[in-house]
């Protein structure tokens, strides 16, 4: 049985992924600040996973934990949409993915270990906003980052543990779109509005929504972990991506049949309620996984109503 450390277990994918490796038969080790707490928010049925402590601050990290780790999943990173961009906040998303990586790297430097593979978070805020919409030439991972907050922090994410090559260990690194979970993340804000019967379209909805669902962004951590021949930087993206028009709406029918009236929340109001957030928020960004689907990764959702049904009936 191999084991994975994970870092950023406990986030909204991170649960969810413990769970599918634990069922796959792994052996899991969460590195978490506070191991007890952590414990608490996984099903106590699950007994082969497992949690050590480390800390990004103190630069301290459980050894013994990580000379047990076959490979190494990272998704440690302050949530970006979970409070407003004030000078101190967007300093906190950088460091806690700048420094995250910097451990794991001088942990892997100074500590003997038998890690052969790191699958490392990213984000297709890599990706500026589409030059047109529609954008008939998608983003792809050949394509430099933007300059603004997000793209420069993905970059500097991404190159904080890409020496981890230089070790002769295989790095793969996922550039995720908006994760789709009915449990956290963007997922229920979109739908808060609908129990009200109100389809909330942001902005002159046009802007296209990169978009995955929970199970398939998984499965892709998955893959990445068992096919060797899977490395570099791949977009985590579904097929379709969406506008956020027909992202409201096919919600409001999904959830809510006929009962629903659709309006429009004006640009004005949403750079009032989330600041420079907001132009994320905005942003049109189609974002290509073609070369995940060259891999011959399958989508078990390709489509929204795909995502939508299985969210409605889970």
């Amino acid at each position: 049985m191999e084991t994975i450390l994970i870092t950023g277990g406990s986030g909204l994918i991170g649960t969810a992924l413990c769970e599918l490796l634990s069922g796959e038969g792994y052996q899991v080790i969460v590195l978490t600040r506070s191991p007890s707490s952590a414990k608490r928010k996984f099903r106590s049925s699950i007994s082969d996973i497992s949690f050590a402590a480390w800390d990004i601050k103190k630069g301290t990290i459980d050894e013994d934990a990580f000379r047990k780790a076959d490979h190494i999943v990272h998704l440690a990173g302050a949530g970006v949409a979970d409070k407003r961009w004030s000078a101190r906040r967007k300093k906190e998303i950088v460091n806690s993915r700048i420094k995250s990586g910097e451990l794991l790297l001088q942990t892997l430097r100074t500590t003997a270990h038998k890690v052969k593979t790191i699958v490392s978070s990213s984000a297709i805020g890599w990706y500026g906003p589409d030059p047109s919409i529609p954008n008939l030439h998608p983003f792809r991972e050949s394509d430099p980052p933007d300059s603004h907050f997000l793209g420069e922090t993905c970059r500097l994410w991404e190159e904080s543990i890409r020496p981890a090559t230089g070790l002769g260990i295989r790095l793969v690194i996922l550039r995720t779109g908006i994760v789709f979970s009915a449990k956290r993340g963007a997922f229920p804000e979109f739908k808060k509005p609908l129990r009200l019967g109100l389809a909330a379209i942001l902005g002159n909805g046009r802007q296209v929504v990169s978009w995955i669902h929970i199970d398939d962004i998984c499965r892709i951590y998955l893959a990445a972990i068992e096919r060797t021949d899977m490395q570099g930087v791949y977009n985590a993206v579904a097929p379709e991506p969406v506008s956020n028009k027909m992202l409201i709406q096919t919600m409001a029918r999904v959830f809510r049949g006929k009962n629903f009236i659709s309006l429009h929340v004006p640009r004005f109001a949403i750079k009032i309620a989330l600041g420079e957030m907001s132009v994320e928020v905005l942003k049109s960004a189609t974002v290509s996984c073609d070369k995940l689907k060259d891999t011959g990764f399958d989508f078990l959702y390709p489509s929204l109503d795909s995502a939508l049904n299985a969210l409605n009936h889970g």
